[in-house]
């Protein structure tokens, strides 16, 4: 019975196993700062699908870049006359591309654009990261007309903690204020985009990607032994005692 046992054993393929991870989180905290005013519903931004609105295609965008960020921290916040943060820094991007299905629809802060109120939420929504790299995305198509705090308010407060601040102007120039985007970005130390269709914010999500590239996914190591050789080793060696027992009783 026991050699029986010991066999079983065998065959079931007992293993240990000592886990090993090669690396902590090491990405940056990263915060998309979206606009949600009025304007954002105009239509004809994607030359390929004119029935696209800049709303619908900046979110399909957003996500398609958010779900790269590997070992990012990352938290998205939207505005357009008050701002607030829809999703907190996480590292479940499944779950913040899932929160844009959630809360996405033009109007939804209101129709105007406070870009400094939203810088401000930005700045707040990374309070709570652990990062010593930290990082806004700000996109809008319009000009700074509303909220409490202003622009350069934001700016100083987000030196002062070493934020980078990167804009995104999307549309007509003239609908936006490209000398205070500029300015916002080069102030935070980071890079100002101007894109006039679909195609060129793609290509400015590559560009951020590749100034701001995401740490590869910590990887887990198994260290794992198999065991089934000892019961196996015993099991015979029972079975030639058996044998040996038999032959000398016989």
């Amino acid at each position: 019975m026991l050699i029986y046992i010991l066999l079983l054993f065998a065959l079931a393929m007992p293993y240990a196993y000592t886990s090993k991870v090669s690396s902590q989180k090491k990405g940056r905290d990263l915060v998309l700062v979206l606009d949600t005013s009025g304007s954002m519903g105009e239509r004809g931004f994607n030359k390929k699908d004119t029935t696209q609105s800049k709303y619908e295609i900046s979110v399909s965008l957003a996500k398609a870049f958010i779900e790269k960020r590997y070992d990012d921290n990352v938290g998205l916040v939207v505005f357009g006359s008050f701002a607030f943060t829809a999703s907190p820094l996480t590292y479940d991007l499944k779950a913040l591309n899932e929160m844009f299905e959630l809360m996405s629809d033009v109007g939804i802060a209101g129709t105007s654009t406070a870009i400094g109120d939203a810088l401000m939420q930005g700045i707040y929504t990374l309070k709570s990261g652990k990062a010593n790299s930290k990082v806004l995305i700000l996109l809008t198509d319009g000009i700074h007309n509303a909220g409490k705090a202003s622009p350069r308010e934001a700016v100083t407060l987000a030196k002062e903690k070493g934020i980078k601040i990167y804009t995104i102007g999307i549309g007509k120039k003239e609908n936006y204020d490209v000398t205070l985007l500029s300015n916002i970005a080069k102030d935070a130390g980071a890079k100002s985009f101007f894109c006039q269709n679909a195609e060129e914010l793609q290509t400015v999500y590559g560009e951020i990607e590749k100034l701001e590239p995401s740490p590869i996914r910590s990887e887990h190591y198994l260290n794992k032994k198999l065991l089934f050789i000892y019961p196996l080793v015993l099991a015979l060696l029972l079975l030639g005692l058996l044998l040996w027992r038999d032959e000398v009783s016989s």
